[in-house]
């Protein structure tokens, strides 16, 4: 039993396993407790004015991509290779939080002409500012700062709490579809809230520093090759129930927002190993690339299989799934969440290659080049198939895409010979002569 003790003591201090511990609790947070949010607004709201709330917050999530910026993985790597240097966290803190200043002041310029050009942004004009506001507060976010330094209990902790507490809000004070902007206003200004306490308590183990320009271009150049990564990744993720509103009304955009926001609830809880595991590969990879592929092979391994497990029940469970969650009039969106049942293995594979092992080794501009092939299948097949088959064709193009960004980046780590699999396969080859070596010189 004291041994038990011990090696559960020795788990919990590991540092990948304490991030991955914090990064599940936010993960309850970002889409376990929306899914509860689902339930109750679905029902609620219906599938049109749902719908319309869902298609104003995809519009949004462009303003989230542009100033989030892709800071989650290139500020995040920093953090990691950086972390016993005050001096450089300070500065690196300074700029991107400068850097995320220009970028929301260039985000709201865009779109308030885009908010009287656009037809269905029109229409919701009601749902803009909230929307804005639930963006920008999403976006500026210190958990790429916490997760670099593999501390994300912390943020799980704020984060969490200020999305629970907008559930409470939300039940509590949206009573008709005329509600359906204080849906936003109250999950943007608690999160606001909690941002405010991640930066109070950073500024208390970095020094302030005032962002300069010089500090703002470094930062911005630091991530430009992952925001083009990002931002092709969330062109066709966030972004697709507001390619399909331009084409569909809200009630079908309602019908595939609720399919995809189940799958996703399932597929996304595979992100926190993924995400837990990128700081440690990141400061292995340039001193011991093996010892980082076998994690990667491991990673990829376990998420892999969790991934195939989740797809399997959610196509036989769809229908079920979808009367739990959704509730009446939302019956044609099963189809879309068989065909979507195919998205966990397919981001599993997709996040171990992509995030975990390229990224960490610096390969950006290879990741970018499958992303953006993935970006353009994705749109092409949309304006093909939405406008004959609404939902469905909308599901079938994201399968499609994300089929080619999973299988693309294989093909592009064997072409490199940098297949993890085989890296961490010769390592452990080379290991077993030196081990048997090591055995003959005892005997």
């Amino acid at each position: 039993m004291a041994r038990l003790r011990e090696r559960s003591t020795r788990l919990l201090e590991n540092g990948v396993v304490r991030n991955a511990i914090g990064l599940y609790v936010l993960q309850l947070g970002n889409y376990l407790l929306p899914i509860a949010t689902i339930v109750f607004l679905a029902r609620m709201l219906g599938p049109h004015s749902w719908g319309s709330l869902a298609f104003m917050q995809a519009f949004a999530s462009y303003v989230y991509l542009v100033v989030t910026y892709g800071f989650n993985f290139s500020a995040t790597r920093e953090v990691a290779r950086h972390r016993d240097e005050p001096l450089q966290l300070a500065e690196l803190l300074a700029g991107v939080l400068g850097a995320k200043v220009v970028l929301t002041v260039l985000s709201i310029l865009v779109v308030l002409p885009l908010s009287f050009l656009v037809a269905p942004i029109h229409r919701n004009l009601d749902l803009l500012w909230p929307a804005l506001l639930w963006a920008v507060s999403l976006s500026y976010s210190l958990s790429w700062f916490y997760q670099g330094l593999e501390r994300m209990t912390f943020v799980a902790r704020w984060e969490t709490a200020a999305r629970a507490l907008s559930l409470a809000g939300i039940v509590l004070l949206v009573r008709s579809p005329a509600d359906t902007w204080k849906v936003l206003a109250l999950q943007g200004g608690l999160f606001a809230a909690a941002v405010a306490v991640e930066l109070a308590v950073a500024y208390r183990e970095v020094r302030f520093g005032m962002p300069t320009g010089r500090l703002v271009l470094r930062t911005l150049r630091l991530g430009w090759s992952t925001f083009l990564y990002q931002g092709a990744l969330s062109f066709y993720t966030v972004g697709n129930a507001f390619i399909l509103g331009l084409f569909a009304t809200p009630t079908v955009v309602g019908y595939y927002v609720g399919a995809e926001k189940i799958s996703k609830s399932f597929a996304t809880m595979l992100f926190p190993i993924t995400q837990a595991i990128y700081p440690r590969i990141s400061h292995m990879a340039s001193e011991a690339r093996a010892e980082a592929a076998k994690l990667a092979r491991t990673s990829l391994f376990v998420l892999g299989t969790a991934g195939v497990v989740m797809g399997l029940g959610i196509f036989v469970a769809a229908p079920i799934l979808v009367r739990l969650v959704l509730g009446p009039g939302f019956e044609s969106a099963v189809i879309v969440l068989r065909i979507l049942s195919l998205l966990p293995p397919l981001i599993a594979l997709s996040n171990v290659l992509g995030i975990q092992w390229m990224l960490a080794l610096g390969l950006d501009r290879l990741v970018n080049a499958v992303i953006f092939s993935a970006c353009i299948l994705n749109v092409t097949l949309a304006v093909i198939l939405v406008p004959h088959y609404l939902h469905v064709g909308m599901a079938i193009a994201v399968v499609a895409s994300e089929s080619l960004v999973a299988f693309g980046l294989y093909g592009a780590l064997k072409a490199r010979h940098l297949d993890p699999l085989v890296i961490a396969r010769q390592a452990r080859a080379q290991e077993s002569p030196a081990a048997a070596a090591a055995g003959a010189a005892r005997t």
